[in-house]
């Protein structure tokens, strides 16, 4: 793909995608954030009140989950009246959102429940990480795409999304618009799971461990991964959160044998360089620190269950995990709106054919792989 200057489109995909600049006013972020907390609690409302009518009135409906609602409600909004300036900065939050959801989602894992992803389920984790990465680059070479957008999208594919992106381009060197490209892409499909997840794993009448190990291994972002989890039952989202989380765990290992490769051919530039000399550190600045925030609240979640009282002491008691479990729902409600008002179908229509033909090609071939390995272990270990 040749060289370009990025369009103000690719610009705003890459600034929705990434954290929030520091030189962000405190007071900028509030209408946006606003509006994630309307378009959340709309979405919560209107599960509510269907719920309520169609029981009141014996109408056999579905049950929707919020999380649909919310997202709908805010693609709606993105993709007819736009999102003004305004409210850029605060949507952009919705990652700081994710994240603090998924750190406070720890209280309702004790040590002992991670545990229970098993070495089978990790052993998975593996496995789906390299089919991804392997399958991804032979697609992209075989589409002819350029080394550098083939690495973004099978890094993106493997590990966590529009973050492993982000982390990459810099590694190896990525101009603008193969980082949109790919983010694009990624984004295109995260959306499409969101529907096609749910079905598939009702029409197979999976157990909610494996439909939520299945989500968090073959969805690539994890607010999509959280919400495709969460649309299934609240039990799957917890072991799509959990099995997401240990794809994200591996980022910088990943990062980092990328930079490496690039570096050895002589394409990385001097600051990556410069930083490969102090791997430990380069593994630290790439590594996904809400992860380590999620593992201790979940030990202090432990320590609290603990049946000796001077060990639970140093935890946290019944009512103090309930409100950490309601704050994380919370902080979900405005992941998942934002999720919603960051999806703009006339942007990703832009960004070229082939990349979404290649992405869309791996993604299916690796949902495929990974369901058809997860039912496979589901009936001789019994997830």
């Amino acid at each position: 793909m040749p060289n370009s200057t990025p369009n103000e489109t690719e610009i705003l995909v890459v600034e929705a995608a990434t954290s929030i600049p520091e030189s962000t006013s405190p007071l900028a972020l509030i209408p946006g954030i606003l509006l994630l907390a309307v378009v959340g609690y709309a979405g919560k409302f209107v599960e509510h009140f269907v719920n309520t009518y169609t029981k009141s009135h014996h109408i056999t409906f579905p049950n929707i989950e919020y999380v649909l609602w919310a997202i709908l409600f805010g693609a709606i909004i993105a993709n007819t009246i736009g999102l003004p300036r305004i409210f850029r900065a605060g949507v952009a939050t919705y990652e700081f959102w994710l994240k603090a959801g998924i750190i406070l989602l720890g209280a309702r894992f004790i040590l002992g429940d991670i545990l229970k992803l098993g070495g089978i389920s990790l052993i998975l984790v593996f496995i789906a990480l390299a089919l991804s990465i392997v399958f991804m680059t032979w697609l992209g070479r075989a589409f002819n795409l350029s080394p550098k957008l083939t690495t973004l999208l099978a890094v993106g594919s493997s590990i966590c999304g529009v973050s492993a992106i982000i982390a990459t381009q810099g590694a190896i060197d990525a101009d603008e618009e193969d980082t949109s490209t790919a983010i694009a892409a990624i984004l295109a499909l995260g959306a499409i799971s969101l529907f096609a997840f749910p079905l598939i794993g009702h029409s197979l009448h999976m157990s909610d461990h494996a439909y939520g190990l299945w989500t968090g291994l073959a969805v690539d972002n994890t607010a999509e991964a959280t919400a495709a989890g969460a649309l299934y039952s609240d039990a799957a989202g917890k072991y799509a959160v959990l099995a997401k989380t240990c794809r994200n765990a591996l980022i910088g290992f990943v990062v980092l044998a990328y930079a490496l490769q690039w570096a050895r051919k002589g394409l990385a530039n001097a600051a990556t360089q410069s930083q490969l000399q102090h791997k430990a550190r380069f593994l630290w600045d790439k590594f996904p620190k809400f992860v380590l925030g999620f593992l201790l609240i979940s030990l202090l979640a432990t320590l609290g269950s603990n049946a000796n009282p001077q060990i639970a002491a140093l935890g946290f008691n019944k009512a103090q995990l309930t409100t950490l479990g309601n704050l994380s729902r919370w902080a979900f409600l405005l992941t998942f709106a934002g999720v919603g008002l960051r999806t703009n179908f006339k942007d990703l229509s832009r960004q070229g054919v082939r990349p979404f033909i290649v992405s869309a090609l791996g993604e299916i071939a690796i949902a495929a792989i990974t369901l058809g390995l997860i039912l496979i272990t589901d009936r001789i270990y019994h997830l």
